[in-house]
């Protein structure tokens, strides 16, 4: 059995609209640059041909993936705010810089750590899920671990 694919609204949302995207502009590009390459016989643009083709591989596995997500999304809808579940956005101090962070819990298809989205696999996740407000958490990773407390939960 497989596991649920998790996605916020926003993170179904995003993957439509890549989707539509791809399917849209980038795959007609693709094509467009297939036939622009494809008879020539010259040994620089046959090069580029094949380029081309690779990139209509990842372009097709790409809307091969997006289908199979957005087909088999369990979407998120209502986040408990009583302790961190998926979907929340929790704001933790790190003990003892009393450094404070806000994350977004979310799938792991919806990960982005330049927006402190972190997937439930994560150690700091999986630390604090099912945890509550004022909760101080002993997070272990690869390189240590740290303490977090829990100061907010919210949708």
């Amino acid at each position: 059995m497989r596991k649920p694919i998790y996605l916020t609204k926003q993170g179904l949302l995003e993957a439509k609209e890549e989707l539509d995207n791809l399917l849209k502009y980038k795959r007609l590009e693709v094509i467009q640059d297939l036939k622009n390459t494809r008879y020539s016989d010259k040994l620089l643009e046959n090069a580029e041909y094949s380029y081309v083709k690779q990139d209509q591989a990842m372009v097709e596995k790409r809307i091969a993936e997006l289908n199979y997500l957005i087909a088999n999304a369990v979407i998120i809808t209502d986040v408990n705010t009583d302790e961190v579940s998926i979907g929340a956005k929790v704001k933790l101090k790190f003990i003892p810089e009393n450094e404070i962070e806000t994350y977004a819990i979310v799938g792991t298809h919806e990960i982005n750590p330049v927006k402190n989205k972190i997937s439930t696999e994560a150690p700091i996740a999986k630390a604090i899920l099912g945890k509550k407000v004022d909760d101080i958490v002993n997070v272990i990773h690869k390189f240590g671990e740290y303490k977090v407390k829990i100061l907010e939960i919210h949708a």
